[in-house]
């Protein structure tokens, strides 16, 4: 139980795919204009890494190392990633059309968003038993979500500010979003000496 916390506790705070791995910029930066937009995305995200190692890691152990096609995992891992995708999109498009509106061609982009298909190849590259990867999934997707929720907040204060008109747009939200990920720098060592 402790080594799945540390795995949990890790990916949200230390190795956060978007602060500290730099995975799924794009939709970091797309997506977090708005709150909602970015818990939405994030909820996408999170069900779509879930969903995602719990069909990849299988496939991986059972079917592809037994007849020795290892080398064939990222273009499974897409494959799987990109159906996903398509479900969540249908499934958003039918129940929630507002937050399918709002999402517009960022959702289609989870399908090639670097943080999903960084979760299922770290699942194996580190390793983890099949609980192990979905707890992993589901840290990374909380981490996810933290730093979009964060970058929300962040980026409804650079509007609402006067800045100066160098700074104004692209500038500003880079520069912000740079400190924020050195922010999270400060947690290194943190999560290992709290469970020690």
């Amino acid at each position: 139980m402790k080594e799945l916390l540390i795995i949990l506790m890790s990916l949200v705070l230390v190795d956060n795919f978007v602060l500290s791995k730099f995975l799924g910029i794009c939709p970091f930066l797309g997506v977090s204009k708005k709150l909602d937009s970015a818990v939405g995305m994030s909820l996408a995200v999170i069900f779509v890494m879930l969903l995602a190692t719990a069909v990849t890691y299988p496939i991986y152990i059972h079917l592809l190392v037994p007849h020795g096609l290892e080398y064939l995992q990222t273009i499974v891992f897409i494959l799987v990633i990109a159906a996903l995708v398509q479900l969540v999109e249908i499934i958003l498009k039918k129940h929630v059309p507002i937050l399918h509106r709002s999402l517009g061609v960022y959702l289609p982009l989870i399908t090639t968003n670097c943080a999903v298909l960084g979760v299922t190849l770290l699942n194996i590259d580190e390793g983890y038993s099949y609980v192990q990867a979905l707890v992993n999934a589901i840290g990374a997707g909380l981490g996810f979500l933290l730093a979009m929720v964060l970058f929300s907040g962040v980026r409804r204060l650079i509007e609402h500010n006067d800045i100066p008109t160098a700074f104004k747009g692209i500038p500003s939200i880079l520069i912000a979003a740079s400190i924020l990920s050195v922010s999270f720098m400060g947690f290194s060592g943190v999560v290992d000496g709290i469970f020690k």
